[in-house]
């Protein structure tokens, strides 16, 4: 599968971001269980950190920040934890950052009653990644123990421990990195879990100086969009877009997709 390079549209853009010098950022959008475009981002992500190096002095640092919701909707959940978990880009630092909908998983497995609205938001589709038939909890007149069960049954205990693990945020010198965006007015230290994983607005339509350029995906779109004070990258993998990948060095941008 072939990936696309392009830089952004400056209009908007806002001046002065930057990550620190010797470092290169790859931001990744909200994946929703496309494993093979992931493998076709990483892949792409490989061939341009080469090209970067060999075009100029190389990056003392690359890291990648996967913008979470790695889960549901797509057609296999599964089979993407286990290539972050197991297949980490070689010289990369990584982060994880947690999405709603790898919340609603965490939360299913720790016995909270989210489990209607997950099967309403593309958990179907997670659990039949597993090998669990979600139409069980119907047949057994909602016995939500029982799937509950199925579930952990075969679950690699490699993929719980990711889950449990991921950062609700992270940053990178004049950029902060979360899933779904920040409250505005609120300082970046102070943010709430709940606004970080869920926000839409008053976030998206906010013009205020948040301090730093907020990285986030949560919020599809066609394109990339790139404001003074916010970058979305969620450009809806599992509804047959893009997977997307942000590239950020010194105060550049640029864009790779999958």
């Amino acid at each position: 599968m072939a990936a696309e390079r392009f830089a952004p549209d400056r209009t908007g853009a806002g001046p002065g971001a930057a990550v620190p010098p010797g470092t290169r950022v790859y931001a990744v959008g909200d994946s929703h269980g496309c494993a093979q475009l992931l493998g076709a981002l990483h892949a792409a992500i490989l061939e341009d950190s080469a090209a970067a190096d060999a075009r100029a002095a190389p990056a003392e640092r690359r890291v990648v920040v996967y913008l979470g919701d790695y889960i549901d909707r797509g057609p296999d959940s599964r089979g993407l934890l286990e290539m972050l978990i197991a297949e980490p880009l070689p010289g990369f630092e990584t982060v994880h950052l947690m999405g709603n909908h790898d919340l609603f998983m965490r939360q299913f497995l720790d016995g909270e009653d989210v489990t209607a609205i997950w099967m309403m938001n593309g958990g179907a589709a997670t659990l039949r990644s597993y090998g669990v038939d979600p139409g069980a909890l119907h047949r057994m007149g909602g016995a939500t123990g029982r799937l509950r069960a199925e579930l952990e049954a075969r679950l690699p205990a490699a993929h719980r421990e990711f889950l449990s693990d991921l950062r609700l945020n992270h940053v990178e010198g004049g950029y902060f990195f979360a899933h779904a965006g920040i409250r505005p007015g609120v300082p970046l230290e102070a943010q709430d879990a709940h606004d970080l994983v869920w926000i839409r607005e008053p976030f998206l339509s906010s013009e205020a100086d948040h301090g730093k350029v907020v990285v986030h995906g949560h919020t599809p779109a066609q394109a990339p969009e790139v404001r003074a004070n916010r970058i979305g990258i969620d450009t809806g993998a599992c509804y047959g877009g893009r997977l997307t990948a942000l590239v950020l060095e010194n105060d550049g941008r640029r864009f790779l997709q999958a």
